[in-house]
């Protein structure tokens, strides 16, 4: 229960500041580029120190590190939730994002070192459940509170939810769990790749200018003397041979990264279609774009105990085919495109991001050793922020070169549409490369 609180708990942010960001890029005239920051903030403070958090964790224990996460998380959001200018906010999303590393790189790892492999699938289900159910509640809710106190209190509002877990922590959850005691941690990796992906994002944002360009080679070249230097040090901060001789742990973390790339963006671009080009408000967007994840919280588990029965490459595979068509149908939206519309294609989502997201982790985890239980959970939440990463960035650069730098104002509108399906596109065709990547790894089970 205390898991599955935390796994509540940053989705449900992430799905509600996208509902703000009108709100919020109209309080500070942000322009449609900056604004996309607000949410790869979160996502670049997380993916910079998943990994590393997820190593610290099997060398001085997941309990403590968790802990630690919520710690963070909590006093981030109260942070978010007063800031005055949008370097402020920006930089307390990174803070946000750097709380939930150390929540996402522990709390996957804990539930795999208390299941057996046999009941793993359905606690990962459950698991993913509530983290689907977080992002349920968070558009819905966050429209009702934005348009009742403002865009703060969905950052205010975490701060009692944040201390109600940690008391139950401190309180319920007895044990440590060290799968890698003794072992030195790996600093100068650690350096190097956080630093690389600061690269690649900033560059991405920069595009299509000859700085952005400068800054992906640099984030390019950084990732080269990352996997260089984990090939050769003694205690890796990221296990490169899982990848080398581990087929089911590269290609399911592989169809991960793909599967989060081509499905991120797709709640950030339509919170801003249907409350600029369909003009509804904060709690009626929320409202609709509920659909989508609450399809993935009631079929979550479902998936998750399936793939205890069936091979999750089978599962996981169906779930993306899914993910591909709903991606497709929204390529034709318009300016009068009608709920009834609307809904399906967000159920068809939504159920195919059920099928493919705990069956897929399921699969990752019963890949490898207990003692890299942490660095595993790590690099499954580092694929699903990588892909959001990659997600926001396709959006950033299409923003940059349809739009421009520009404030979303009405005589814009149009590019805006322009913008949102050509994403959609990209993601579709992205989505398809994904099922090859997850068939590709072989059967999970003989």
């Amino acid at each position: 229960m205390i898991l599955t609180a935390g796994s509540f708990l940053t989705p449900f942010m992430g799905s509600s500041v996208n509902i703000a960001l009108p709100s919020i890029g109209k309080e500070f005239a942000m322009d449609a580029v900056l604004l996309t920051w607000v949410s790869t903030s979160f996502l670049l403070g997380a993916a910079m120190f998943l990994v590393p958090f997820g190593r610290i964790a099997d060398l001085y224990g997941r309990k403590r590190i968790y802990t630690y996460g919520i710690m963070v998380y909590t006093l981030a959001a109260l942070l978010s939730g007063i800031s005055v200018a949008p370097w402020m906010l920006i930089s307390f999303c990174i803070l946000h994002g750097i709380g939930s590393s150390m929540i996402f790189g522990t709390g996957v790892a804990i539930l795999t070192s208390i299941f057996s492999a046999g009941e793993r699938g359905r606690a990962l289900g459950i698991q993913v459940s509530c983290v689907y159910l977080g992002q349920s509640l968070g558009p819905f809710l966050s429209g009702f509170l934005i348009e009742h106190w403002g865009w703060r209190s969905i950052f205010l509002v975490n701060v009692p939810i944040g201390l109600i877990i940690l008391s139950m922590i401190l309180w319920k959850l007895k044990g440590e769990w060290v799968g890698a005691r003794g072992e030195s941690f790996d600093f100068l990796g650690s350096i190097i790749y956080s630093l690389t992906l600061v690269a690649i994002m900033y560059g991405f944002s920069l595009l299509p200018s000859m700085v952005g360009g400068g800054f992906l080679l640099v984030g390019a070249l950084g990732f080269w003397v990352f996997i260089k230097w984990e090939t050769k040090t003694a205690s890796p901060v990221f296990d490169i041979k899982l990848f080398r001789h581990n087929k089911v742990f590269a290609f399911s973390n592989l169809a991960a990264l793909v599967h989060y790339g081509a499905t991120f963006g797709v709640n950030f671009l339509l919170s801003l279609y249907l409350q600029y080009v369909q003009g509804y408000s904060p709690l009626q967007a929320g409202s609709i774009i509920l659909f989508k994840p609450a399809m993935q919280a009631i079929f979550s588990p479902f998936a998750g105990r399936l793939s205890d029965k069936i091979d999750p490459r089978i599962v996981a595979s169906l779930g993306m085919a899914f993910t591909v068509v709903g991606l497709f149908l929204l390529i034709f939206l318009h300016e009068k495109t009608t709920l009834a519309f609307m809904i399906p294609v967000l159920l068809t989502l939504g159920f195919g991001f059920a099928l493919f997201s705990s069956p897929n982790t399921n699969a990752v985890m019963g890949s490898v050793e207990e003692k890299s239980y942490g660095i595993a959970s790590g690099t499954v939440s580092l694929m699903r922020l990588m892909g959001q990463i990659l997600s926001m960035g396709i959006a950033t650069l299409i923003f940059a070169v349809v739009m421009g730098r520009v404030e979303i104002t009405p005589e814009y509108y149009p590019l805006l549409l322009k913008s949102t399906r050509a994403a959609f596109l990209i993601f579709a065709i992205l989505c398809i490369g994904g099922i090859f990547a997850s068939l590709a790894r072989g059967k999970v089970r003989p």
